[in-house]
């Protein structure tokens, strides 16, 4: 059985980060070993959440790991909250990475044009010398615009899209993948690069009319699960999106209307299914 070292915070309510990636790695088939970075209340929609750094056990963790000669075969990053765990990051995929082991990244930092309110320009310069550590990355649009110092744009066409792909190859990363891109009217996707072979790979599906918090952290936890089946990582990215917009649809139709995340759990037996 792979495994696959996940690392990321622990939103106790809210269906994200590693409450997202745990279930779904081990779904598929996958060991999931959990690195938390933080414990938060809530993810940060709701208000006045709380949050425990856990930076400073980082080390004696992966410490203890080393002494047990633990390996993986994919170390999978998403949310981190501060520079310094970037660095923490880049010090792990040296002790725990190599030819055998799968370096993913997603960058999470920002949407919409945005940073997060708790992110700077300085923590986006960080992330892009994290993407350049990586096998594969996964930006949206938002966040590849601030580390490639891209102008960030609503509307676009493919020389756009091709143009920061190319950008984002720079950083070093063999796999560079683009999410939320948008070529179609009604259509939303992705689009990748693979620096071996110099070819873009763009998979487009029908855009839902929703937006959900937690929807990346399924859909690159998905793909990375994916990868570690053993498919190719276009492959991987298409069922991933497919997975991703339908669960959006699955969870419009709950009567609860579960603004704070997507019912990934009911959609479950399908991406365990999907081919």
């Amino acid at each position: 059985m792979k495994r696959i070292l996940t690392i990321q915070d622990i939103s106790c309510l809210g269906k994200c980060s590693i409450t997202i990636a745990l279930p779904v790695i081990s779904a598929l088939g996958v060991e999931a070993v959990i690195l938390p970075t933080a414990v938060l209340s809530t993810h940060t929609m709701f208000d006045n959440w709380t949050c425990k750094d856990l930076s400073d056990q980082i080390e004696p963790i992966t410490a203890h790991w080393k002494s047990e000669d633990v390996k993986f075969d994919a170390i999978y990053t998403g949310y981190l909250g501060t520079i310094e765990q970037i660095d923490q990051m880049k010090q792990l995929f040296k002790d725990f990475g190599g030819e055998d082991t799968l370096i993913f990244v997603d960058p999470a930092m920002g949407d919409k044009g945005k940073l997060y309110p708790a992110f700077d320009m300085a923590y986006a310069k960080k992330n892009a010398e994290l993407c350049a550590c990586a096998d594969i990355i996964v930006p949206n649009i938002t966040e590849a615009a601030f580390m490639t110092d891209m102008e960030y744009r609503e509307e676009y066409d493919e020389a756009y899209v091709k143009e920061m792909l190319g950008r984002l190859n720079d950083l070093g990363a063999k796999v560079s993948i683009l999410t939320g891109v948008s070529l179609e009217e009604g259509k939303t996707g992705v689009m990748g690069y693979e620096r071996e072979t110099g070819e873009y790979y763009l998979y487009q599906n029908d855009k839902v009319d929703a937006a959900y918090h937690g929807t990346g952290d399924l859909f690159s936890s998905t793909v990375i699960g994916e990868i570690m089946k053993g498919l190719d990582w276009r492959d991987a990215v298409r069922i991933a999106a497919d997975h991703t917009a339908h669960t959006i649809e699955v969870t419009l139709e709950n009567p609860a209307e579960p603004w704070y995340g997507v019912d990934f759990e009911a959609t479950m037996p399908e991406l365990i299914a999907a081919k």
